[in-house]
């Protein structure tokens, strides 16, 4: 387990193992304090971004303290779910063998429309629990509108992953 609270996949099967008992090698979020309110919503099919209950601005990662007011107040605001690729990556080679067995396969940053300054990292796919590799990374351009999709990943968690609005 790193600091960061996402496994590295140097731990051996036991970590690798998913909820229903199979292996499948592929990294999965571990929520914080800060960060449980983001993958419950999400385990609902919701995007949800922490926002500051006194000047109103969405923060994202989330954290105990607003980076504009030093407020410890927050509330979670339901977004559209909706956004634009803001930039992306098709990894060479991917670094755990599990990755490699989806090659080649995308990592987007997504600027959502209802927060613009928040961007989320995900995959784009062709359904929520399409495989990394189901969008060929030609069909990629920035700017183009996704929308948030929620695939159960290893662990049980909800993670957020991103489809085209246009296929």
């Amino acid at each position: 387990m790193t600091q960061s609270g996402i496994r590295d996949g140097s731990g051996g099967a036991e970590e690798d193992r998913r909820a229903d008992g199979r292996a499948d090698g592929l990294l999965a979020p571990v929520a914080d304090d800060d960060g449980a309110p983001f993958f419950g919503y999400a385990a609902r099919g919701e995007l949800r971004v922490q926002t500051c209950a006194d000047c109103a601005e969405p923060r994202f990662p989330p954290r105990p303290c607003c980076p504009h007011c030093q407020s410890f107040d927050s509330e979670w605001i339901r977004t559209s779910g909706r956004g634009r690729i803001w930039s992306y990556v098709v990894p060479h080679p991917p670094l755990l063998p599990a990755y490699a067995a989806q090659a080649p396969y995308n990592v987007i940053l997504v600027e959502l429309v209802d927060a613009p300054r928040i961007r989320l990292v995900g995959n784009l796919v062709t359904a929520a629990d399409a495989a990394l590799d189901s969008v060929d990374p030609a069909r990629i351009r920035i700017n183009a509108p996704v929308r948030a999709v929620f695939h159960q990943a290893a662990g049980g968690v909800a993670v957020v992953r991103w489809v085209l609005e246009r296929p």
